[in-house]
């Protein structure tokens, strides 16, 4: 004779294999509304920039499209991308060398470094490019000799210093007292057990520096490094005052002679944006380079995080 306890033991192993659906809470994003006004009142803000800007007749800009590429603006372009680089890789070169020697353990070395440093960030960019264009006041000629003694090779300084090569040796020299303090940052950055375990396999202090410390150190002197390579491109018009007909200066040449100041200001604007946009895509993709094996993920590109955005709206617009 069954008893209840086996009449009802198979109802409650089915209810066991098929539980009624239960009603869960529908999960509600939160809503951000300052989020929203404050993109709009941006977003109204940017829109009244722009359109002031191209609606404005004070802007011509017909007459920046038709300076754009002249010979004499491109020709000022690239002197300055020319004087850009130049700039930058001697200025680089003369700051490592700076930095070792601030951080060796020769108290001389690390003396001359540390006042070369001190002088040059101290002194004005203008400052010094003028010294350096009247250096023939206090050195009419330079020469190569015996302390104290003969010279056997003699030069005017007139003849040797123009304004070309002025705006680079006062623009390296002024480069490389930043590079210096940019490079020593990045050394001192990396994690002093490297260097110990370099070290302990016998590496020399100059292998060591080269293929453990600065590949390391990169990541510290790259974010700060082409901050200063955009400097420098900004920095250069600065030689105008010494004729050199950079970007700048080509465009006062043109604007003297047809009084369209705006017009013409805005052409080298223009190209300094267009340059900085490019040397800053760079940038990016120099870190990125250098981040790896310190970051679990690569930070996305521009295209990959436009992709990333455009399929998270096309799901939100299938829901």
């Amino acid at each position: 004779m069954a008893t209840p306890s086996d009449v009802t033991a198979p109802a409650t192993v089915s209810a066991r294999k098929h539980p009624e659906p239960v009603d869960l809470p529908r999960i509600v994003p939160r809503r951000h509304p300052g989020r929203w006004f404050t993109a709009a009142v941006a977003l109204l803000v940017f829109a009244m920039v722009v359109n002031s800007v191209v609606r404005n007749p004070a802007f011509q800009w017909d007459v920046v499209g038709r300076y754009f590429t002249t010979t004499a603006v491109l020709g000022g372009l690239l002197l300055t991308l020319w004087l850009t680089a130049v700039v930058m890789v001697l200025g680089f070169l003369l700051g490592t060398l700076l930095a070792v020697m601030r951080l060796s353990v020769n108290p001389v070395l690390a003396t001359l470094s540390w006042g070369y440093v001190w002088i040059f960030r101290s002194t004005p960019l203008l400052v010094q490019l003028l010294f350096w264009f009247n250096i023939g006041a206090l050195y009419p000629t330079l020469g190569v000799g015996i302390p104290f003694g003969p010279q056997f090779i003699t030069v005017k300084t007139v003849n040797l210093f123009g304004p070309a090569l002025t705006a680079v040796i006062g623009l390296t020299l002024h480069e490389a007292a930043y590079a210096a303090e940019v490079v020593r940052g990045g050394i001192l950055s990396v994690d002093p057990g490297q260097t110990q375990a370099a070290q302990a396999l016998g590496l020399g202090r100059g292998r060591t520096l080269r293929r453990i410390v600065v590949p390391q150190a990169m990541r510290s002197i790259v974010p700060t490094a082409g901050n200063m390579l955009i400097g420098t491109l900004k920095g250069t018009s600065i030689v105008s005052v010494l004729a050199v007909h950079d970007l700048l200066y080509s465009v006062q040449l043109v604007y003297n002679q047809t009084y369209q100041v705006i017009p013409l200001l805005m052409v080298a604007t223009v190209w300094y944006i267009a340059v900085t946009t490019v040397l800053s895509a760079g940038q990016f993709y120099v870190e990125r380079h250098y981040a790896r094996g310190a970051a679990r993920t690569l930070p996305p590109t521009p295209v990959q995080r436009l992709r990333g955005q455009g399929a998270a709206l096309r799901a939100r617009l299938r829901r």
